[in-house]
């Protein structure tokens, strides 16, 4: 293949991800985003395939074939609720790639088209590539195990912050001296394995560290912040490789992800900087606010609701993790089919960081074929609950907590769902247990509100032949 036919290729690849983008910034246009996203990689696979085609060529299509493998498998058997972790594992396995193709380059920069010993300019290329594809590993084990719920085996896994005493100084002088050994790989004479491997090293528990003092609230920020690092990592290592096509997907993902980040932040009142240093989870020494003292509520039977919304002129459903957990979906867009048919007006009210990755609620909803003009976001639904006969909350916790106005809190100053403004507020929980910031919620022990307790899915079946 030429030079000209590759470049052409290769933009044709780009110009693909670029719309990929563009569509996947809208639920009515998500699934052509995501066509043209897998055929600009198969262009871009297939032309770097040819590219190769005069080396061993068996040796990649074997490696593609078991990858492929085993992809598959996952894809088939990974739930719904398990696609947090999924997308923090990803991320750690193109962290994990950025380096050990960096480590190839160092060993052998004549197989990879490059002089011997490395030019300066190809040194700063790698030591760059290589501590954030090393962050963007270690970084995302942490957060899978968060995710996962491994906290109950190993502390470090835990969904609380873990933070300790000069916490962010270790950090910082961590940092100074990770960048110290990549000024002298970068300054070395011969291939600089010293420096380099103390460099990498480094970055390994940098990763850890920026992430371990982050909360279970915070997690769906990290999953954004995470996905641009593993972004930057690869177009870091793209300059290395000279490879252009790396080069522009790298910096398609490293700056969506990194202006996803800062609408997150926004949405959760978080400084933009601070998640990037890894410092925005709970402070040192801060108090959940809320005591643990004995609180009565007031619950109700499915029947109970049914007839509650069944009578209301405006039902608004905020879902959140448990309808997940429950793939109650397409039982809820059957609840709210019923409820249309009476006269009532049903809408959705979608929290930025309800579940635990972004969109997760937004994905389960499109699942289930619900109206997207039934769909609305926090911003532009908050003013409409104050008017709203029932708020149905299905599994939410810590998007709807009103602890996030109280200073001490853990989820102070994050914006969240004002269904306390409601006049009537069914929550539906399998317990009382607190959400996955460990917070009580003083929702669900006012006045106005009523507990559902059971599995969503049952329970909004039962809704539904009630309301018949």
């Amino acid at each position: 293949m030429s030079a000209n036919q590759l470049t052409l290729w290769y933009l044709v690849a780009s110009v693909c991800f670029i719309l990929a983008l563009k569509g996947l910034s809208s639920p009515t246009t998500a699934r052509r985003g995501n066509l043209f996203g897998m055929v600009g990689m198969t262009i871009a696979v297939v032309t770097t395939i040819a590219v190769a085609a005069h080396g061993r060529i068996d040796l990649i299509l074997i490696a593609m074939l078991v990858g492929g493998t085993i992809g598959a498998i996952v894809a088939r058997r990974v739930q719904m609720t398990q696609m947090p972790e999924l997308v923090a594992a990803m991320h750690s396995m193109v962290g994990l790639a950025a380096v050990l193709i960096a480590i190839a380059v160092v060993n052998n920069p004549v197989a990879f088209g490059e002089h011997d010993p490395l030019p300066a300019g190809n040194r700063l290329e790698l030591f760059i590539g290589t501590f954030v594809g090393a962050i963007t590993f270690s970084g995302s084990v942490i957060a899978f195990g968060k995710l996962a719920g491994l906290g109950k085996k190993f502390r470090l896994f835990s969904s609380a912050p873990v933070v300790f005493k000069g916490q962010h100084k270790l950090n910082l002088a961590l940092a100074l001296v990770m960048i110290g050994f990549g000024l002298a790989f970068f300054m070395a004479d011969d291939k600089g394995w010293t420096p380099f491997a103390v460099m990498t090293a480094i970055a390994f528990v940098l990763g850890f560290l920026i992430i371990i003092p982050i909360g279970g609230a915070d997690m769906p920020v990290v999953i954004s912040m995470l996905n641009s690092y593993s972004g930057w990592a690869a177009a870091g290592i793209g300059f290395s490789l000279n490879n252009a096509m790396l080069i522009i997907a790298g910096s398609l993902v490293g700056s969506s992800g990194a202006i996803l980040s800062y609408i997150m932040c926004k949405a959760m009142n978080r400084s933009f900087f601070s998640v990037i240093l890894g410092g925005f989870g709970a402070a040192e020494g801060s108090a959940a606010v809320g005591g643990s003292e004995q609180k009565t509520v007031r619950s109700g039977s499915a029947e109970d609701a049914a007839f509650l919304m069944a009578n209301a002129e405006s039902v608004i459903i905020v879902p959140g993790y448990g309808l997940a957990v429950a793939r109650a979906q397409h039982a809820v867009k059957e609840m709210a089919n019923k409820l249309i048919e009476k006269g009532v007006s049903v809408r959705y009210a979608i929290h930025p960081v309800a579940g635990r990755m972004p969109g997760h609620m937004n994905v389960l909803l499109a699942e289930a074929e619900v109206p997207y003009d039934q769909v609305f976001e926090m911003d532009d639904i908050n003013n409409e609950f104050g008017n709203t006969d029932v708020v149905l909350v299905l599994g939410a916790n810590d998007v709807v907590n009103p602890l996030a106005h109280e200073k001490g809190s853990a989820i102070y100053g994050m914006p969240i769902l004002e269904v306390a403004k409601a006049r009537t507020v069914l929550v539906n929980k399998r317990s009382m247990a607190a959400g996955y910031a460990g917070l009580d919620n003083p929702l669900f022990y006012m006045d106005k509100t009523m507990m559902v307790f059971g599995d969503a899915k049952k329970v909004v079946e039962d809704i539904v032949k009630a309301i018949d």
